[in-house]
C-alpha cells in the first residue's frame, strides 16, 4: 500500500510525497456506545488501513484528493467551512486543521493530500477515525511537530466532535493510535486512560458487512447520546459511569421508558466489559463470547440500535460451530457484525451464513476476515 500512494501521488500531483502515514480501522470489540458516558470499552485495531501521503505547498493551497472520491479539490488555507457533497470527505483531515491550534499544534498552510484505503467504508471500521489519525500525523511531520500519541487521538476526536459534527466518544480514536498487534485495546473514557490486554492467537475476527444504513443514522446516533445525558441527568450523576445498575432500576420511575433502557443498557455494557478484561486474561474466548452475543442482544432489546438484518446475523452465527459470540460492531442502525471465531471456523461456513442472509434478505453481504494490527504510523 505504501508504494501504491506514492505512485498515486506522483500521478496527481506530479512528484513525490515528503511524508506518507497510515492509520488503522479499528473493531469495536466490546462496549457500545460507553465511552460517551464515560465508561469502558474494548477495541482491536485492524490489518487495513487509511493511507495519507502530502508534500508542502509555498502558495498557501490546500489541494486534496482521494482514490475514494477521484476528484481533484483545491482550498485556500483561509477556507474554514464543511464541505458538502462529493467533497464532504475532506471534512475529517479539514477538521483536524482545525482542531491541531486547539491543542498548541501548527496546522500547515500550504499542500498537497492524498488519501487511499483498503479499508471499507461503512463497515463499521471507523474510517472516519483513520483517516484523521493518518491526516493529524502527516500534518504534523510536515511542519516538524510530533505530538505524543494522546494528543494526536484527542485531536481527532475533536475533530469528529467539533467539525465533522458527530458526538462521539474516544473509542474510534483511542483505539486507531494506540492499537497493538495480538492486543485489544482498553479505554477508561474518564481519564482517558489506555492499556493493552493480550488476545489468543487462537481468536479470530470476521466481519458480516450488510451494507444496511438507517437513513436517518446521524441522527439517531445525537438521540441516543441525548437519552443517556437525560438519563444521568435524573439520576443525578454527571455521566452514566457514575450509575450503578440499582440506581437505574430505583430510577425507572422517574425515567422516560427510552431513557430508562438507555441506561440500563449502558450500565450494564459497562461491567461486561470489565468481565471481558477479566476473561481475557485467563484466555476463555467461551466466556468472552457469551459476553459479546449478550452485548448484542442488550443493543438490540435495550439501546435499540440493532436491525433485522445484524440481529439475522447474530441469531446464526452464535449458533454456528466454532463460533465463540457475534454482535454488531459501530455505531449500529445497520452496518456490520463482528463474530469471533476460533481457526477452525473458514470460509466455507461463512459462506453459508452469507448464503442464509440472502436468502432472507435479498442481498449478499460481504465477509472480511480481519486480523490484529499495529495503529497509526509513520510509513
Amino acid at each position: 500500500m505504501k508504494q501504491k500512494i506514492i505512485d498515486l501521488f506522483q500521478h496527481v500531483h506530479g512528484r513525490a510525497p515528503a511524508v506518507v502515514t497510515r492509520s488503522p480501522g479499528r473493531i469495536e470489540f466490546i462496549g457500545n456506545h460507553t465511552d460517551y458516558n464515560g465508561g469502558t470499552v474494548l477495541g482491536a485495531s485492524i490489518d487495513r488501513d487509511v493511507w495519507v501521503a502530502v508534500a508542502p505547498r509555498t502558495d498557501g493551497q490546500r489541494v486534496f484528493y482521494s482514490d475514494f472520491s477521484g476528484e481533484k479539490t483545491t482550498l485556500a488555507s483561509d477556507v474554514t467551512a464543511r464541505q458538502e457533497g462529493e467533497t464532504s470527505w475532506i471534512n475529517y483531515p479539514l477538521g483536524v486543521l482545525m482542531a491541531l491550534p486547539v491543542f498548541n499544534l501548527k496546522a500547515p498552510q500550504g499542500f498537497d493530500y492524498v488519501a487511499t484505503s483498503d479499508l471499507p467504508t461503512g463497515a463499521g471500521l471507523s474510517s472516519s477515525a483513520a483517516i484523521e489519525l493518518a491526516s493529524g500525523l502527516a500534518f504534523c511531520a510536515l511542519t516538524d511537530q510530533h505530538p505524543d500519541r494522546e494528543t494526536l487521538v484527542k485531536v481527532g476526536k475533536h475533530a469528529e466532535n467539533h467539525f465533522v459534527g458527530v458526538p462521539c466518544g474516544i473509542l474510534d480514536q483511542g483505539v486507531s493510535g494506540f492499537g497493538e498487534k495480538d492486543h485489544l485495546v482498553f479505554i477508561d473514557c474518564r481519564g482517558p486512560h489506555f492499556d493493552t490486554v493480550p488476545l489468543s492467537e487462537a481468536a479470530n475476527f470476521w466481519i458480516f458487512n450488510t451494507h444496511t444504513k438507517h437513513a436517518l443514522v446521524d441522527g439517531l446516533y445525537a438521540a441516543r447520546h441525548r437519552e443517556c445525558m437525560e438519563a444521568a441527568k435524573t439520576l443525578g450523576v454527571s455521566l452514566l459511569v457514575e450509575a450503578t445498575p440499582e440506581q437505574v432500576e430505583a430510577a425507572k420511575p422517574m425515567l422516560s421508558s427510552d431513557a430508562f433502557k438507555r441506561a440500563k443498557h449502558v450500565v450494564e455494557e459497562i461491567a461486561r466489559v470489565g468481565q471481558a478484561v477479566a476473561v481475557l486474561k485467563q484466555g476463555d474466548l467461551v466466556a468472552v463470547g457469551r459476553l459479546l452475543t449478550a452485548s448484542h442482544r442488550s443493543s438490540q432489546h435495550l439501546f435499540g440500535n440493532s436491525t433485522p438484518e445484524l440481529d439475522f446475523l447474530v441469531d446464526r452465527l452464535s449458533t454456528a460451530p466454532n463460533v465463540y459470540g457475534a454482535r454488531l460492531t459501530g455505531g449500529g442502525f445497520g452496518g456490520a457484525v463482528m463474530a469471533l471465531t476460533g481457526p477452525a471456523f473458514g470460509i466455507v461456513q461463512a459462506e453459508a451464513v452469507a448464503a442464509a442472509y440472502a436468502e432472507k434478505f435479498g442481498a449478499r453481504p460481504d465477509i472480511l476476515r480481519m486480523r490484529t494490527g499495529d495503529g497509526a504510523a509513520l510509513a
